[in-house]
């Protein structure tokens, strides 16, 4: 018995330890799993939520420190009792989640041991084993050291458990365990091997046969059986691969951003699973830290599970100078225990991430050009591009009076800028702002007087060359001459419901497919059905019968 004891003590003691210091290590990762356990839906227990994080903290610290006075032999029978009560109460929880299927990760081991919930209950059960072997051997757990050492190793054991918790809770995790650590690339732990095994179902497919019930099970496969369908259950009999990222999506007004922000070489995310709960107080040295970033070329954008109203509302409030994007908030409490927090990456890989404590530690590589961006002119453009589309979707005539009034002020602006600081390019005000000019002047009358300073700020990367080419040819379609690469279309109206739709002549019809290869993602065909609907029947036509075309359908 002594031996047996003996092992028992070890055994246990350093495993409540080591499982305590894993949670100790991220106690807010732990109070989320607490969080999950008094949630709707499992125990009920919502006066709990708020003291989430205060319960974690104490649990994990007495799991430690238990561990410690069994080891050291402290206080024997307070220790093995209090062991034994945790266990049942933990062994509890895991049969809970095993049998109901309710959180089906417990948290015993934070992100470093995934454990089922049946494991977790086994492993549970074995502890359970081990400390009531301890509990009627408690005479055989005798003291390492005399009492004033025993006493100075648990003052030793507490304190160093709460400058960690102290540590971790003002920065991050000092080991991170989940697949969004820095170094981690999350393009590809998204990805699925090809060689990965999948999930394999079991259908139960009810039929009416005779005027009896009959249950037929496969794999899939609808059975081959007269009688009437009633019904099928699919019970999932194994699990499939299931990437180490997974529900990681960047969304925006029902569009899917996620591959296009993954390919970005300087990205930084600012994190906040929910805007609602984040710390205020720092979003000054966030604003700061942000504003610096986009001077030196990268990209911000803030990540969120609010809705986009508080996102703008947020963002209006603190002058920040980037939009709130939507991702699931269990995602974003995986990715950082910080709200909010900030990651930079390059292409998908994370390489710095940080608590909002530490902000001033980030490090923005400087521009290649040595060209800052301009955040007063970056803020302007963003601003006149939005103003540019603000009635251009569903045009009436009201609103198209208000929309070349606006349009008469944009120009206006836009010339000031140019006159001041040349094309307002990616350089100067990043990709996305280096359009806004673009578009101005494209919907003004005054093509003809900036397409040189287009054609340059094209010729020099400011500018994608396919904004220049459609420029280019709706000069040449405003000249009545032939445009160079198809581009553009119009129609016109001989009174409802006849109509004529047609794409501008083009000066070199047979090679404009040619040209158009490495400007622009589609041929003159592709791009007409785009613009006139997947019927339009493409005619191509010469200058001189679309001019006698249009009078013809203008009178």
């Amino acid at each position: 018995m002594k031996y047996i004891v003996g092992f028992s003590r070890v055994f246990v003691g350093i495993l409540f330890i080591i499982s305590g210091l894993i949670k100790l290590n991220d106690p807010v990762g732990f109070s989320f799993k607490l969080e999950e356990y008094f949630s709707q839906g499992v125990f009920d227990w919502p006066i709990f939520m708020p003291y989430a994080l205060g319960i974690a903290i104490f649990v994990v610290i007495v799991e430690v420190i238990l561990g410690v006075m069994l080891l050291i032999g402290f206080k024997p029978r307070f220790t093995v009792w209090s062991l034994l009560a945790m266990i049942l109460f933990f062994t509890f929880l895991t049969f809970y989640s095993a049998y109901f299927n309710k959180v089906t990760d417990c948290g015993c081991f934070g992100d470093a041991i995934k454990l089922t919930p049946w494991e977790s209950f086994t492993k549970d059960i074995i502890l359970l084993v081990l400390i009531a072997i301890l509990v009627f051997g408690v005479t055989y757990v005798k003291p390492l050291f005399n009492r004033k050492v025993n006493l100075n190793v648990m003052a030793f054991a507490l304190v160093g458990c709460i400058l960690f918790c102290y540590q971790v809770l003002s920065h991050l995790p000092s080991l991170d365990f989940r697949p969004y650590k820095i170094g981690a690339n999350i393009k590809e732990g998204m990805t699925v091997p090809d060689n990965a095994p999948k999930a394999i179902y079991e259908y139960e497919w009810k039929f009416k046969v005779d005027g009896e019930e009959q249950i037929i099970v496969t794999n899939g496969d609808y059975p081959d059986i007269a009688g009437e369908f009633i019904g099928v259950e699919t019970t999932e009999i194994q699990k499939g691969y299931e990437p180490p990222v997974h529900d990681f999506t960047i969304e925006k007004e029902g569009g899917d951003f996620t591959e296009s922000m993954l390919q970005e070489p300087k990205l930084v995310m600012v994190v906040s699973y929910d805007l609602a709960k984040s710390n205020y107080g720092v979003f000054e040295s966030l604003k700061s830290t942000t504003d610096e970033a986009i001077r030196k070329g990268y990209k911000v954008i803030g990540m969120s599970a609010s809705s986009n109203e508080v996102g703008q509302a947020l963002a209006k409030e603190y002058d920040l100078n980037f939009d709130f994007y939507f991702t699931d908030e269990t995602t974003l409490k995986t990715i950082v225990r910080s709200n909010p927090a900030i990651l930079v990456l390059d292409n998908g890989t994370i390489l710095q991430k940080v608590h909002y404590n530490d902000f001033d530690t980030l490090e923005f590589e400087e521009p290649e050009n040595g060209i800052y961006f301009d955040l007063r002119l970056k803020k302007g453009l963003d601003s006149i591009l939005e103003l540019d589309q603000k009635y251009r979707a569903n045009p009436s005539s009201e609103t198209w009076k208000l929309q070349m009034a606006i349009d008469s002020s944009n120009i206006d602006y836009v010339a000031k800028v140019i006159a001041e600081h040349g094309y307002p390019g990616k350089s100067m005000v990043g990709e996305g702002a280096n359009v806004a000019a673009w578009y101005v002047i494209q919907h003004s009358d005054e093509i003809g007087q900036y397409l040189p300073v287009i054609k340059k700020a094209a010729d020099q990367g400011e500018l994608p060359f396919r904004l220049y080419a459609m420029m280019l040819d709706r000069h040449l379609m405003q000249s009545n001459k032939p445009q160079i690469y198809g581009t553009q279309g119009s129609s016109y109206f001989m009174g409802t419901p006849n109509q004529i739709s047609f794409i501008w002549p083009i000066q070199n019809l047979d090679s404009v497919n040619i040209l158009r290869k490495g400007i622009f993602e589609n041929t003159v065909e592709e791009n007409a059905k785009r613009l006139f609907g997947d019927d339009f029947e493409l005619k191509y036509y010469t200058l001189e019968e679309i001019n006698k075309l249009i009078p013809e359908i203008n009178n």
